[in-house]
C-alpha cells in the first residue's frame, strides 16, 4: 500500500490551500484515514481523521472550524481543505491510513503513511 500527499506550498496568512492524498495498492478492507503535521523540532501532531464513508470526522482543537477533511470518490482519495491559515500551521503535512475502526488520533495507531507535503504560511 502506498500513500501520496500533495498540494502543499507557500501561502500568506489568512489564505487557503487544499491538500490531497491518494492511496494505491491492495488494501482489501475499508479504512479510516488521517492527517498529521510536523513542524521543525516538534513531534508529529494529529490534525484530522475521517471515516471510510466520510460521514464521521474528528479535528484537533487548533484547526477546528478552519480545516475540513473529506473523502473522494473513489474512496481511496482524501482531501484537507485549509482556510484562514496561520503561520503556526507551517509544517510538513502527512496523510495516513488505519485499519482500526475508531477515528484514531495517535500516530502509532496508523499503519501506512505518505511522504509528506510542505505547507508554509507567511505572516
Amino acid at each position: 500500500v502506498q500513500l501520496q500527499a500533495y498540494g502543499g506550498g507557500l501561502v500568506q496568512a489568512r489564505g487557503s490551500l487544499r491538500l490531497s492524498c491518494v492511496v494505491s495498492g491492495r488494501t482489501f478492507n475499508n479504512y479510516n484515514m488521517g492527517w498529521f503535521r510536523q513542524a521543525p523540532g516538534k513531534e508529529r501532531e494529529f490534525v484530522a481523521a475521517i471515516s471510510w464513508s466520510g460521514s464521521n470526522t474528528l479535528y484537533a482543537d487548533s484547526v477546528k472550524g478552519r480545516f475540513t477533511a473529506t473523502r473522494g470518490n473513489p474512496k481511496n482519495t482524501m482531501y484537507l481543505e485549509m482556510n484562514s491559515l496561520r503561520p503556526e500551521d507551517t509544517a510538513v503535512y502527512y496523510c495516513a491510513r488505519t485499519i482500526r475502526v475508531i477515528l484514531a488520533t495517535a500516530p502509532i495507531e496508523y499503519d501506512d503513511w505518505g511522504q509528506g507535503t510542505q505547507v508554509t504560511v507567511s505572516s
